[in-house]
């Protein structure tokens, strides 16, 4: 037991964060033309500076990459220029902010890729999901299999990913490695019945995102480096049989690289923590720096988590929607604001920028 909770402040590798909230990645479907953060996101995100740690919504290292419309890029001048804004604005308020890289692999539309190209995965297996395109949700595309030539591109376009968000300010990167997204797909043999060297086994499953790990660290620095994962999330048709020694071994291989945090999405996201069994304690347990927790967590079982040293950190999603301010709402046991359904995905400032904090509200009632 030790006397932390979720207000202490903490050192994350060379960061000293003011306490141990975390914004999770939102997607929120409003960048400009080319894929340039929203004119509007440098105030969303130093609005929620408070937070410990922000990461920011993914963000894809290619066209090839993206799978939903409207989302950010980080592979052009012009999209890292449109993060310094934010990452300028969010040290401005004091806070600290990671980029999460994002190749979405299979769970893409043909209207988003490159000439109508297919989207690209492990294997080519359709997922029973949607995408958001065209202004509405539609299924997938029919992706085809990656030819084993192309991985190491892919590879390099995550490093250039990293590099990238380090020149636009940030200080760090998260790696995308959850919720049925590219790397999710090699890992899980629901998705990918390779033969090669990155199919089969769970050491070859695990190959890409290790090779990917392993050219970020090399890129910008192992304490700049986190990523996410999702051992079983049943988020966009992925399945696996073996989560708990897959995973197992992968967070052997990430604890050995020495990244600086691995966040964990605990059951299915945005869902039942107890969806399949899984021992979250084993992974906190094989990996040395810090572990973030994520999924359906309130102030009890944060600090109860954070008290019992099986999280250091604890993130929250869909609450910061409507609460900019929610680190002080969630202190001083305050309600929280609803978010508008309406407005979740595209737009502009609408249902973005224009959530009251508690002291606002307060002025607007008196």
């Amino acid at each position: 037991m030790t006397d932390q909770n979720l207000f202490t402040p903490y050192t994350l590798g060379a960061l000293s964060l003011s306490n141990r909230i975390v914004l999770a990645p939102l997607t929120r479907n409003r960048a400009g033309e080319g894929f340039v953060p929203s004119e509007f996101a440098a105030t969303y995100y130093s609005q929620r500076a408070s937070a410990g740690l922000l990461i920011s919504e993914a963000s894809q290292i290619s066209q090839q990459g993206q799978g939903y419309q409207d989302t950010p890029g980080i592979y052009t001048q012009a999209q890292i220029d449109g993060w310094r804004k934010v990452t300028d604005a969010v040290h401005a308020k004091g806070g600290k902010i990671f980029l999460q890289l994002w190749h979405v692999g299979r769970v893409s539309h043909v209207a988003l890729q490159e000439n109508g190209a297919a989207p690209v995965a492990p294997s080519a297996l359709r997922p029973a999901t949607k995408v958001f395109v065209n202004n509405s949700f539609e299924d997938v595309s029919v992706p085809r299999a990656l030819d084993i030539s192309e991985l190491p591109g892919i590879v390099n376009d995550f490093r250039q990913g990293a590099a990238n968000a380090i020149a636009a300010g940030f200080d760090g990167v998260e790696i995308h490695g959850a919720n049925g997204c590219l790397l999710d797909q090699f890992i899980k043999d629901g998705a990918n019945v390779r033969t090669d060297a990155y199919g089969g086994t769970i050491e070859n499953r695990a190959r890409l995102l290790l090779e990917v790990t392993a050219a970020v660290v090399a890129e910008i620095g192992a304490d700049r480096t986190g990523i996410r994962l999702s051992p079983v999330s049943p988020a966009n048709g992925v399945t696996s049989s073996d989560p708990q020694a897959q995973f197992d071994y992968i967070v052997d291989q990430l604890d050995a690289l020495g990244i600086v945090y691995l966040h964990v999405v605990e059951g299915a996201t945005g869902g039942p923590r107890d969806v399949a069994p899984f021992d979250f304690g084993a992974l906190r347990q094989r990996f040395k720096n810090t572990y973030i927790a994520n999924n359906g967590y309130d102030v009890e079982l944060a600090n109860s988590r954070i008290d019992d040293d099986k999280a250091d950190l604890i993130a929250f999603g869909r609450p910061f929607i409507g609460n900019p301010d929610l680190v002080e709402r969630l202190k001083t046991g305050a309600p929280l604001a609803a978010f508008n359904p309406a407005t979740l995905y595209g737009g502009g400032a609408t249902g973005y920028i224009d959530y009251p904090t508690l002291a606002e509200s307060s002025a607007v009632a008196n």
